[in-house]
């Protein structure tokens, strides 16, 4: 028998004053059996860092959301969808490889990649210079210990606050804060 997705409901208050974004999001993530709080968690990460796209590229007309995850290899963990079904901006989470980045890259306007295990400096080492033509493309490392404390936060109902200043993200619950500090690889 198959396991099922747990259900994760948040409550995402963003303030993203480095982009003049203000919104909230009633977001429902379906957490894959095999995937941790630790990923569930960095992909909601990614999104409230990229909300402010919705308005930037779509000027509001678009969905902003969460793809199958690893129950479907082909979709995007975060994306950002405009009105016509173009997919505008492509993310990722994790370590993916080179064939399904180039293939996003193609399907998309934009691309970008939240890596946060501990062997992501392997990974980018050995994809680096294979992706380095890709113009749509961007990769950030999100610290290990930064994002086991984002696993921290995680619980079936979650109401959480999401401060962007200076490239940074805060994001608090009655858990706790985090600090999230994205750092740029490509």
């Amino acid at each position: 028998m198959a396991l099922k997705s747990t259900v994760y409901k948040a409550n995402l208050s963003i303030a993203d004053i480095d982009h003049n974004y203000y919104a909230d999001h009633n977001l429902t993530l379906a957490r894959h059996p095999s995937e941790t709080d630790e990923r569930m968690m960095v992909r909601l990460v990614a999104m409230a860092l990229n909300a402010h796209q919705l308005q930037d590229l779509c000027n509001g007309d678009g969905t902003l959301g969460f793809g199958a995850g690893l129950s479907d290899p082909d979709d995007p963990d975060v994306h950002l969808t405009d009105f016509t079904g173009a997919k505008r901006v492509w993310i990722e989470v994790g370590q993916p490889e080179e064939k399904p980045i180039t293939k996003a890259c193609n399907k998309s306007d934009h691309m970008l990649v939240y890596c946060f295990h501990h062997a992501a400096e392997v990974w980018w080492k050995g994809l680096e210079g294979k992706l380095a033509r890709q113009d749509k493309l961007e990769v950030f490392r999100l610290p290990s210990d930064v994002t086991q404390e984002l696993a921290k936060l995680a619980e079936r109902s979650m109401q959480l606050q999401a401060t962007i200043q200076e490239g940074q993200l805060t994001l608090s619950s009655n858990l706790g804060t985090v600090f999230v500090e994205p750092i740029r690889w490509k």
